[in-house]
């Protein structure tokens, strides 16, 4: 006896089924934009290259920042992150220095 959640079947609870399932997979590929841009600016920020590790950090706030316009990060939660990064890369380029 395989217990299955019920499914719904009235038309608003069904719309409100694809309206999540399409919200949670825009939001998954967004999510997987920012670490991606996020691991870029790190590893920029690892290989000694300061110009390299600038753009790479511009590039990965810019896109913490749509994340939060459009609303799949909250807009402190984004701010917070491009704070680490750029703290990160001030702290690379003041050792390097």
């Amino acid at each position: 006896m395989g217990t299955k959640p019920a499914t719904k079947r009235n038309p608003s609870a069904m719309k409100r089924v694809r309206q999540t399932e399409k919200r949670r997979m825009r939001n998954a590929h967004v999510k997987s934009t920012v670490k991606t841009a996020t691991k870029r600016a790190d590893s920029g920020i690892a290989s000694g290259n300061i110009d390299e590790a600038r753009e790479k950090v511009l590039l990965a706030a810019q896109t913490i920042a749509k994340a939060a316009a459009k609303g799949v990060l909250h807009k402190r939660t984004a701010a917070r992150r491009i704070s680490r990064l750029t703290r990160r890369l001030n702290k690379s380029a003041a050792v390097t220095a």
